[in-house]
């Protein structure tokens, strides 16, 4: 308590507390360039990254903004806001504090840039349009700390990308600018710190204690898992159970269909009426701040939510987490569990419910690797170059600007510190000219140099459409989602390719009620209440996580145990079972099942990749299958293996999984496949090729898809080398495809490829027959299929 002025002492002992050694170390170093905390969640983070700033603003005379505080979520500027204001009133100390988020009024946005507050709170996308005027460098005089929270979340997207790019400018314009990230998940420490710092400069790293081990577990169910499906409707009378005995329970979901689906047969079993709630990022904003109010006011007993609800805000008393799915990712899982029992020094508690007898298996990896300490995360790789075009317009808005000079300040930050010239050079010529095939266009002509060699807009009434389409985060198409009757009410949001399949009278699920829609109006969905009990779900895109490449390998060591004493006693016989007829899947090697089942041949491969690259896996394996003439005729994923079935047996599929071939499969694949359109539209988005945002209105996302896919195939025809087309080949590489992942698989198993032919369907296989999203190959099989077919038909009407 030495570390802190005497004002914060008494206001300290006043409420009978006292600092964290964590605490009163980030006062000690507050003078640090740059500064990672990593602290348990309910440790106090967010205040020990705020307490060298309320200690030098404690006694007045700083003139503007002080410190600069950026979080993923909105909700969480406003929150720290909250939770700010209370030492600031109650020890009188003279400091304003506000938040500036796209719900932030325009006027008052206006007023923060001339006359800023002590401390702003804000997010990347608002700090990037800050950093785009003209006057930012009288907005910024002045700054000392940028405190960045939840810094895990954001290194892990584009967004962050975007806000390291933006602490290259604040840097140039505040020299002295000390740099602070906070977070309490981060599964390698020094990847962050060389993200969070200006490159080459270190970054020092401050580790709390960490507190208890978390009180995690299994959910005992009577019921056993399913063989397939993503639910968890079998837990549900336990999960009740649970809920009744926790005052708040958080029950998270990996995606928003999933939830929608458990908080509908969650609600139909609720007979004893327990106050429920629901949480997604579809919901209309007005139900989301309902929920947020009533969790924090104590009026919940359980929310069933997905990620919106992953990040450090205080929701009140939670005490209990269920996770329903297997987590994928331990990182993920470690940070959903730090919701319960937001205290320091109190274990949170949570439970872990499979969702069937694959996941079990997953779930067990997962509890050994928290138990172990053990956090997951892919490498991600350098900056990606479509953010950087962005913020050189972004930078032209600005004002006039040197390449050289900008250059410079680009490769300080860490995601790009191995950016070459040449890079960035293509970069600025694609934002001067649009690149070769598009420099005829007056339209792509943004930027010129002066006689001094300056770069500026080539128009500057540019910079109002520049602005409205600043942000890495590309929208789904989405249609508003309102009640036909009293006065429109919103309720949500649902894909537009969702609202293409519906015809009026159909019924599906939103904030966990039934619906049923009833016409298209103004691009908004207008329905009705439904008393139906079955709807039509809507299925919600949101995230579709793969199992990370470190858990699948806990899952692989699990395999080559004799023994299975911490699995549930059906899922160990399971796998005995596969061992006796059939073998299973081992750490460095691949496993590969040949057998027949349902008059078909069917080839299956237990890859262990994740579902986007176990799907990747089929298209490419499926094409290569039909030009050697084993007629597939379809395949189904998981994360886990793909699964294959067509008319002929392969006997060796080792030729088909070789390295350069599948990479060629790949490249004929995606140059033909609608894959590589939709991540050029994404990627043009944010590189400020094509603008969705307009002064007019917003375009359509038919409209949008209308231009790209006319750029797509222009650039295709006529300049395949174009940069946004490399950048859309690396992003689909890396993203919606995954291929890196069936490469580091191929790597891993080298030559050693067990492959096994068997008479029958094997245990492991089984469950796939019942997975959803089976695809269909149209080909030579099919076309046997009707041919044979056709024979049969001949030869019993008697005409063969």
């Amino acid at each position: 308590m030495s570390t802190l002025p005497p004002r914060f002492r008494d206001w300290f002992a006043a409420r009978g507390w006292s600092l964290h050694p964590h605490q009163a170390e980030m006062l000690v170093r507050a003078d640090a360039a740059s500064l990672l905390l990593i602290a348990p969640t309910g440790g106090g983070k967010t205040l020990a990254g705020f307490l060298p700033t309320l200690a030098d603003l404690a006694e007045g005379g700083h003139e503007g903004l002080h410190t600069l505080y950026i979080s993923p979520l909105k909700a969480l500027a406003s929150d720290i806001r909250r939770n700010l204001m209370t030492p600031v009133e109650e020890m009188g100390l003279p400091i304003r504090v506000e938040d500036r988020t796209g719900d932030t009024p325009s006027s008052r946005k206006k007023r923060q840039r001339a006359d800023p507050p002590h401390i702003l709170l804000t997010t990347p996308e608002s700090l990037a349009l800050m950093c785009s005027y003209e006057d930012a460098a009288r907005t910024f005089a002045g700054l000392k700390r940028v405190v960045v929270d939840e810094i895990h979340a954001l290194s892990e997207s584009k967004r962050g990308d975007q806000l390291w790019l933006a602490l290259t400018r604040l840097q140039a314009m505040c020299p002295g600018l000390r740099r602070v990230g906070l977070s309490a998940t981060v599964e390698d420490p020094g990847e962050i710190a060389h993200l969070l710092a200006p490159a080459p400069e270190p970054c020092e790293i401050l580790h709390a204690d960490p507190g208890p081990d978390p009180d995690i577990a299994m959910l005992e169910t009577e019921e056993r898992p399913p063989w397939s499906g993503g639910g968890g409707k079998y837990a549900i009378p336990a999960v009740l159970e649970q809920v009744k005995r926790h005052r708040i329970t958080l029950i998270f979901h990996n995606t928003r269909a999933q939830a929608e689906i458990f908080f509908h047969n969650l609600w139909l079993a609720n007979d004893e009426g327990l106050p429920i709630g629901i949480h997604h990022g579809s919901l209309d904003r007005v139900q989301r701040e309902r929920v947020e109010k009533a969790m924090v006011e104590g009026r919940l007993r359980a929310v069933v939510c997905t990620g919106s609800l992953d990040l450090g805000i205080d929701w009140g008393d939670v005490d209990l987490v269920i996770q329903v799915g297997a987590p994928k990712n331990v990182k993920r899982l470690v940070q959903r569990i730090g919701r319960a029992n937001h205290r320091y020094n109190a274990p949170s508690k949570a439970l872990l419910v499979p969702a069937n007898r694959f996941e079990v298996v997953e779930c067990v990896a997962a509890l050994e690797a928290v138990k172990a300490h053990e956090l997951d995360g892919d490498k991600r790789g350098p900056g990606p170059r479509d953010v950087l075009c962005q913020h050189i317009l972004a930078r032209a808005c600005a004002g006039p600007f040197v390449a050289d000079e900008l250059y410079a300040e680009v490769v300080t930050a860490g995601a790009y510190a191995a950016l070459s010239r040449a890079q960035f050079d293509a970069c600025l010529d694609f934002c001067a000219t649009g690149g070769y095939a598009l420099r005829a266009y007056d339209r792509w002509q943004r930027l010129m140099q002066d006689a001094e060699g300056r770069w500026h807009l080539r128009d500057p009434r540019a910079t109002q459409i520049i602005r409205m389409n600043l942000g890495t985060i590309v929208d789904t198409d989405k249609l508003k989602v309102r009640m036909k009757h009293g006065g429109g009410r919103p309720l949500g949001e649902v894909e537009e390719a969702f609202a293409s399949q519906l015809n009026p009278g159909d019924t599906f699920l939103i904030g966990g009620r039934i619906v049923r829609y009833e016409s298209l109006k103004e691009m908004s969905i207008e329905v009705t209440r439904s008393a139906a009990k079955k709807p039509k779900i809507a299925t919600f895109a949101g995230t579709k996580f793969a199992t990370s490449t470190q858990l699948s390998q806990r899952m692989l060591r699990m395999f080559g145990q004799e023994s299975w004493p911490e699995l549930p006693r059906h899922t160990a016989e399971w796998l005995g079972l596969q061992r006796e007829i059939s073998a299973l899947p081992r750490e460095g090697r691949l496993l590969v099942e040949s057998f027949p089942f349902d008059n078909r041949e069917n080839l299956c491969l237990y890859g262990f990749a994740g579902r986007n690259a176990q799907q990747t896996l089929g298209l490419i394996l499926t094409k290569r299958m039909e030009e050697l003439g084993y007629d597939p005729l379809g395949f189904v994923a998981s994360d886990y293996a793909t699964l294959i079935w067509g008319l002929e047996a392969v006997v060796d599929p080792v030729p088909l999984l070789d390295p350069e071939a599948l990479h060629e499969g790949l490249d004929r694949w995606l140059a033909g496949n609608a894959v590589m359109k939709r991540t050029f539209r994404n990627s043009a988005h944010v590189a400020g090729l094509i603008y969705r945002n307009t002064p007019q209105a917003k375009k359509t996302g038919r409209q949008a898809t209308f231009s790209s896919d006319i750029l797509y195939d222009t650039l295709m025809k006529y300049d395949p080398d174009h940069l946004l087309l490399d950048i859309t080949r690396e992003e689909a590489m890396r993203g919606l495809v995954d291929f890196g992942r069936i490469e580091e698989m191929l790597a891993r198993v080298g030559d050693r490829i067990d492959v096994l032919r068997l008479d029958r369907v094997t245990p492991l296989a089984a469950p796939l027959f019942l997975e959803v999203g089976k695809v269909r190959i149209e080909g030579a099989g099919q076309d046997r299929l009707v041919a044979e077919e056709a024979d049969r038909m001949m030869v019993a009407a008697g005409l063969a």
